[in-house]
C-alpha cells in the first residue's frame, strides 16, 4: 500500500522557502551541491559551487528521485529567494527535496545556493529516525521502520495497533462482550472469558462496559462466604437404617432486602426452584446420590468419579448456602446418627490448591469405615493432582487413583472424584487421609470427612464427619481455637489437629498448651492435641489448617457425637454474619471469638461477656442459640469476629464455621 507524502510538510516547506525570499543580504552563502545542467546525481551529495552572476535569479530545484537515494533534478521557475519542496512520483520511492538560498555579494553580484536532502517514503513520510524492524502505530495502522528514514512494511490492525508491538487483539484491561460473556483483555494482549454472566444469577453482560452488570456480579460479591454460585453434594455416610427415611437437604439464607429466587439444576436438569424471603431462609430438600453415598453399609471403596455427580445451585440475590446430611435428627420416630454439615463456599472464592483435613481409617466389627475426600469440578478438562501426605498413601484405587494416593485425574463440570481410604493396620488406623494436597488447573471444591469414626477410638458411638475445605490462598499463620458447650452448660474437650502446608513449619501457642508439638517435618504432617477443653491461639511461621473435632457422646457429658468443623484465620474475621442454625436439632450454640474491647450482638442483643484467652488480647463467649421462625440469626460487631455454630441431638451432632471472608492471604 502506498500513502502520498505529508501535505502538512509540503505547505511548511513551501512556506519557508517563501519566508527566506524575502529576507536580505546576510553577508552569509550558503554552499551546497547542485546540478545546474538539470541532471542530477546519485546519492547525496555536499560541495561548494562557483558564485555565479545573474540579473535575475530565478531559479530553485525539485529532485525526483527515481530510486532510494537518486534522481532526476529539474528546473522550476518560482520568485527569487530560497524554497525548498519536495517531490514523489507516487510509486513508494525516496523524494529528494532541495533547499535553494539566494544571497548578494559585496561586488554587486548574487550567490545561488542549494542542498539536496532525501526522504523514505516506502508507504508514507515521516518515518524520522527509528532503527531498523522498530514498530511504530499511525492511528491502527503498525508501520515496521528499514532504519534509513522510511518504512518497510506497513499492515492495518484488525484489532488494536500498541507502539513497538504493533497488531494485537487488545488492550490490557479492556473489556468486551460476547453474547453473555464478559472477554477481559489479559497481559499478553488476547481476549480470555472472565465471568459468564449467567441468567439464573440474575446477570448480563452490558455492551457499553463489557461486564456483567446485577447484583452477583464478582466484583460485587467480593470474596467471602456470600455469593450466587454453588455446588452442592451428597457425599460419603453410613446409612444404617433401611430404609434410609432422613433427607439430604440445603439451607438457603438470603442475605439481602430483595426476594431471591433460587434455582438447583442436576446436569442439564432443573431439580428444584423456590424464592426465598428477605432476610429469610429457606430449606431445600435433594434426592441423594447413591453413587456417592455407597449405602451398603461395609463399604470402603472403590475410590470414583461420578459424571454429573453434584448439584449446582444458584441464585438471583446473594445467599448463604449450608449443606446437611440429613438434615433430620429425627424422622418417624428414629433417629438419624451419622449427620454433620457444611458451609458451602461460593464458585468465585475457588482455586486449585488445597490441603485435606479427614480422620484415621476405621474397621471395627467386621466393618470397614474409611476417611474420604471428593473433589467437585466447576469447568470441563479439569486435571486434578493428588500428592499424598505420609498418611495418605493407603487407598482404594480406582477413578484414575492408584493405591497409593496419586493420581492426576480430568473431571468435567459437575463431576465429584471420590477417594476412599483402606485400612492400614493399628490403632488408631495408619491410613488418613490428613495432609494430602490437591492441586487443579481449574478452580474447584473440596469436601473432606469420615463415613463413621469414634473420637477417640473406643468411646461410644460413631459418627459423621464433613465440611468443605479452604483454599491454600486463604490460609494463614494464627488462629484461635475453643471447645464445644454442651447442654449442661459445661465445655466438652475436643480434639485440634495443625495440618502444615510447608516444611519445617514451626508452632507456638499462647497459653503454652503442655505436649503440643512445635515443628512439623514435612508438608502434609500434623500435630493432634488429642483431647483439650482450653481456649488457645496457635501461631506459626508458615500457612496451617487448623481442623477441630468434637468427641464422643460417652466421651463426656452424655450428648453429641463426633463432628468436624475448620478453625478460621482471625485475618479472615467479619464485622457481620447470617447464620443458620437448624429447628430440626435439640440445641444450637455459637462460640464468639472477638476483640476483648469489641461489641458484639446476637439478634440485636449483647452476647455475653468475653473471657480473656492468653495474652492474645482476644476473648470467648459461649452462648445458647434459641429457636426461631426460621432458623437465622444476626451477629454484628463493632470489630471484626469469628463465629462457629454446633448443635446436637442424643449420639449426633454437627459443627461449621459460622462465615468468613476468603481473602487471599500472603505466605
Amino acid at each position: 500500500m502506498h500513502t502520498p507524502p505529508s501535505t502538512t510538510n509540503l505547505l511548511g516547506a513551501l512556506a519557508c522557502a517563501l519566508a527566506l525570499s524575502a529576507c536580505g543580504d546576510d553577508g552569509m552563502g550558503a554552499t551546497i551541491a547542485t546540478d545546474t545542467t538539470g541532471t542530477g546525481a546519485t546519492g547525496t551529495t555536499a560541495a561548494s559551487s562557483t558564485p555565479t552572476t545573474t540579473t535575475t535569479p530565478t531559479t530553485t530545484m525539485a529532485t525526483q528521485a527515481t530510486g532510494t537515494d537518486s534522481g532526476s533534478v529539474s528546473m522550476t521557475g518560482m520568485e527569487s529567494g530560497s524554497s525548498a519542496g519536495p517531490t514523489t512520483d507516487m510509486t513508494g520511492s525516496t523524494a529528494a527535496i532541495t533547499t535553494q538560498t539566494t544571497t548578494g555579494n559585496t561586488d554587486g553580484t548574487t550567490t545561488i545556493s542549494s542542498s539536496t536532502s532525501t526522504t523514505g517514503n516506502s508507504s508514507s513520510s515521516g518515518g524520522g529516525d527509528c532503527a531498523d524492524g522498530t514498530i511504530i502505530c499511525d492511528a491502527n495502522t503498525a508501520k515496521t521502520c528499514d532504519g534509513m528514514g522510511g518504512f518497510k512494511d506497513e499492515m492495518v490492525c484488525p484489532g488494536v495497533c500498541v507502539d513497538g508491538v504493533g497488531c494485537v487483539d487488545c488492550l490490557e484491561g479492556d473489556t468486551q462482550c460476547v453474547g453473555n460473556v464478559s472477554q477481559l483483555c489479559n497481559n499478553q494482549n488476547k481476549w480470555v472469558d472472565d465471568e459468564s454472566c449467567d441468567i439464573l444469577q440474575g446477570l448480563m453482560c452490558d455492551a457499553n462496559e463489557g461486564t456483567c452488570a446485577g447484583t452477583c456480579t464478582k466484583q460485587k460479591l467480593g470474596t467471602s462466604y456470600i455469593g450466587c454460585d454453588y455446588f452442592p453434594a451428597t457425599l460419603a455416610n453410613l446409612h444404617e437404617t433401611q430404609p434410609w427415611v432422613f433427607f439430604y437437604a440445603v439451607v438457603v439464607a438470603n442475605t439481602t432486602a430483595q426476594e431471591a429466587t433460587v434455582t438447583v439444576t442436576k446436569g442439564i436438569n432443573v431439580v428444584a426452584q423456590v424464592k426465598v424471603a428477605p432476610n429469610n431462609a429457606k430449606v431445600v430438600q435433594l434426592p441423594y446420590v447413591d453413587a456417592l453415598v455407597t449405602p451398603t453399609i461395609n463399604e470402603a471403596g472403590p475410590s470414583r468419579v461420578v459424571v454429573d455427580g453434584s448439584y449446582r445451585l444458584r441464585s438471583n440475590q446473594p445467599v448463604t448456602v449450608y449443606q446437611y446430611e440429613p438434615y433430620d435428627y429425627t424422622a418417624q420416630n428414629l433417629f438419624s446418627f451419622t449427620n454433620d454439615a457444611s458451609l458451602l463456599l461460593p464458585v468465585n472464592t475457588w482455586t486449585g490448591n488445597y490441603i485435606v483435613a479427614s480422620r484415621n481409617h476405621w474397621p471395627v466389627q467386621g466393618l470397614n469405615l474409611p476417611g474420604w475426600y471428593a473433589v467437585i469440578a466447576r469447568e470441563d478438562n479439569t486435571k486434578v493432582t493428588l500428592i499424598p501426605s505420609a498418611t495418605g498413601k493407603l487407598v482404594s484405587a480406582g477413578g484414575g487413583v492408584a493405591g497409593n494416593g496419586s493420581g492426576e485425574i480430568i473431571l468435567n463440570e459437575s463431576d465429584v472424584l471420590e477417594v476412599f481410604t483402606v485400612s492400614g493396620g493399628g490403632v488408631p488406623d495408619a491410613s488418613d487421609l490428613t495432609g494430602t494436597i490437591i492441586n487443579a488447573d481449574k478452580p474447584v471444591q473440596v469436601f473432606a470427612g469420615h463415613k463413621c469414626t469414634q473420637i477417640p477410638v473406643g468411646q461410644q458411638a460413631c459418627d459423621r464427619l464433613e465440611e468443605a475445605m479452604l483454599p491454600i490462598e486463604t490460609l494463614s499463620k494464627k488462629y484461635i481455637v475453643g471447645p464445644p458447650l454442651i447442654p449442661n452448660m459445661q465445655v466438652k474437650a475436643q480434639m485440634v489437629r495443625v495440618i502444615a502446608t510447608e516444611d519445617a513449619t514451626a508452632l507456638t501457642y499462647d497459653p503454652p498448651q503442655g505436649g503440643a508439638p512445635a515443628m512439623l517435618a514435612k508438608a502434609g504432617d500434623y500435630a493432634e492435641i488429642a483431647a483439650t477443653n482450653k481456649d488457645f491461639q496457635i501461631v506459626s511461621d508458615k500457612k496451617i489448617l487448623v481442623s477441630q473435632y468434637m468427641q464422643s457422646q460417652s466421651a463426656g457429658g452424655n450428648i453429641g457425637d463426633p463432628a468436624m468443623a475448620l478453625a478460621v484465620a482471625t485475618e479472615q474475621y467479619r464485622s457481620k454474619y447470617l447464620i443458620h442454625a437448624p429447628l430440626s436439632y435439640d440445641t444450637n450454640f455459637a462460640n464468639v471469638t472477638a476483640p476483648m474491647d469489641a461489641k458484639v450482638t446476637m439478634d440485636g442483643a449483647p452476647i455475653p461477656a468475653l473471657t480473656a484467652i492468653g495474652g492474645t488480647g482476644f476473648g470467648v463467649a459461649r452462648l445458647a442459640v434459641p429457636d426461631n421462625a426460621d432458623g437465622n440469626h444476626d451477629f454484628v460487631g463493632d470489630k471484626p469476629f469469628g463465629v462457629t455454630i454446633y448443635g446436637y441431638g442424643q449420639y449426633t451432632s454437627y459443627w461449621y464455621p459460622g462465615g468468613l471472608d476468603l481473602e487471599a492471604l500472603p505466605q
